[in-house]
């Protein structure tokens, strides 16, 4: 097991890690909030467009870190504590996917986010 960590993404908020490889094969990236990684401050208040797009960013951030790309995610959780921001969502997050080798994926409405935050996404990727 290898704990990924990059001062490109932000800082655990808790007693987690941000990814976590296992056997050298697979990654589990914790999930993330749009928080920005030098700041720590949320971005994008109430945008979702704003705020998917620095979850997006950090997670990219993080399997970088782990030697590994967009290419290899296998699957991804989207939080949202509205679906009615799932179409304004799903335009920043499909730009980081090619169509045909997207990972699957759940997308569930919550009642609250870490911060209030309007969007968290996690993933699993191959190394």
């Amino acid at each position: 097991m290898r704990i990924i960590r990059t001062k490109n993404a932000p800082a655990p908020v808790g007693p987690y890690n941000q990814a976590i490889a296992a056997q050298g094969e697979i990654i589990f990236v914790a999930g993330q909030i749009p928080l920005d990684p030098v700041t720590g401050e949320i971005v994008g208040s109430e945008d979702i467009s704003k705020q998917t797009l620095q979850v997006m960013q950090n997670l990219e951030a993080i399997l970088k870190a782990a030697g590994t790309s967009w290419d290899s995610v296998v699957k991804t959780t989207v939080f949202l504590t509205d679906l009615n921001n799932f179409g304004a969502m799903n335009q920043i997050y499909a730009q980081y996917f090619k169509a045909e080798i997207a990972p699957a994926r759940a997308c569930v409405e919550v009642s609250r986010l870490p911060k209030d935050v309007l969007v968290e996404i996690d993933c699993i990727a191959v190394i």
